[in-house]
């Protein structure tokens, strides 16, 4: 099949969608398949796009409900009819087709077999308001041209499911094979690392983690806690970790694929407190993967991969106490730490990308032959 994996965010930016549009990307081509990665041009960007990538339109900065801003295309004009015609997919595989503007722009003039993959989850508060005002009216129309739909949880589903009776299948995230445990765990050693990887902005709930912190190392004085990424909260949350006299607190900033995998390896707990707007947990897939025991946030999205025992890990991260307790528990509790990494190895692999694109083949293939039906 040729296949066109259309990602509305720019290449050139992190995030979880891009991540694994890249990875089944990779798989659907190790299997024959002729795909392409299309995508907006990065904004101050004039290099060509790589192998089997095509860049259409051009990028702006865009807010989401989610208090992200990603860059996404602006209007594309008669490229896209032009490389429509020009490349010819059986399938055109659209990723959150309701953020603006490219997914509208190519499903309205395809005529390839449609395929719609939701990852978000909206929290309900942006459900009653922003998403009414501005995000229904502009995804509603769109869903006529779509000829099967796919979302990564059930979480994800829900904002879809309520615009159209249209069946859904849930095809989870992936997990890629970069992230893998160390050679052997050392459990007991004294001082131990907690360890947050990703946006630091108040859905998040990272000063949440901190308060918790605090109390963790008033028991626990040999803990650290690493907090790599950044965002618009990094100077408060720095303060805020001044303010509560915490020791031991790095804050790294962005950091490299490598770096993040080494320190998945070589960390003793990953705290991953979001409160809302999870509709998966690609974080919680890679410290499962590199066998690092993991307390969550009790959102939707983070519980439906943290099933079975895995539930001890989810917490409300604003009850402080109880969140520190849980941090605890996990980090000294060897036998219960076994118990954990023993349930991560088994859910697994249900997550990898073979999995994954074998059930993404089947829905292309159906999606053409009821298009051609």
């Amino acid at each position: 099949m040729k296949i066109g994996l259309v990602c509305p965010y720019s290449v050139l930016r992190g995030g979880g969608v891009k991540e694994h549009i890249l990875a089944v990307q990779a798989e659907l081509r190790r299997r024959g398949h002729d795909v392409y990665f299309i995508t907006p041009r990065p904004s101050d960007h004039d290099e060509e796009p790589e192998d089997h990538m095509i860049f259409i339109g051009a990028s702006i900065d865009f807010n989401s409900p989610l208090h992200t801003t990603s860059q996404v295309s602006a209007t594309v004009g008669e490229t896209v009819e032009r490389m429509l015609a020009e490349e010819r997919f059986d399938v055109l595989h659209f990723h959150e087709p309701w953020v603006p503007m490219l997914s509208m722009q190519i499903l309205s003039r395809s005529n390839a077999a449609n395929v719609a993959t939701f990852h978000a989850k909206l929290p309900e508060t942006m459900m009653s308001r922003t998403m009414a005002k501005v995000i229904t009216p502009y995804t509603k129309p769109i869903l006529k041209y779509i000829d099967a739909f796919t979302a990564v949880s059930d979480a994800a589903a829900d904002y879809v499911c309520s615009l159209t009776d249209a069946s859904v299948a849930i095809i989870p995230n992936g997990i890629g094979k970069q992230f893998k445990p160390p050679r052997s765990f050392n459990d007991r050693r004294k001082h131990k690392t907690v360890l947050y990887i990703g946006r630091l902005e108040g859905r998040k709930g990272v000063k949440y983690l901190l308060h918790a912190f605090q109390q963790v190392q008033q028991r626990c004085p040999d803990v650290s806690l690493v907090i790599a990424g950044d965002g618009p909260d990094r100077e408060k949350l720095e303060m805020l970790a001044a303010d509560l006299e915490l020791r031991n607190v790095d804050f790294k900033g962005f950091i490299s694929e490598e770096q993040k995998i080494k320190l998945l390896q070589t960390s003793d707990l990953f705290a991953a407190p979001a409160l809302y707007g999870e509709s998966f947990g690609i974080v919680l897939l890679e410290a499962m993967a590199s066998g690092l025991v993991t307390v969550a946030g009790d959102n939707p999205g983070y519980a439906s991969v943290m099933q079975g025992l895995g539930a001890i890990s989810v917490v409300h991260p604003k009850h402080t106490a109880e969140f520190a307790r849980r941090i605890e528990l996990l980090l000294y509790e060897t036998d219960l730490r076994k118990l954990w990494r023993e349930w991560a190895a088994k859910e697994l692999p249900q997550y990898s990308y073979e999995r994954i694109v074998d059930q993404y083949e089947a829905v292309y293939k159906r999606a053409i032959a009821e298009k051609h039906a």
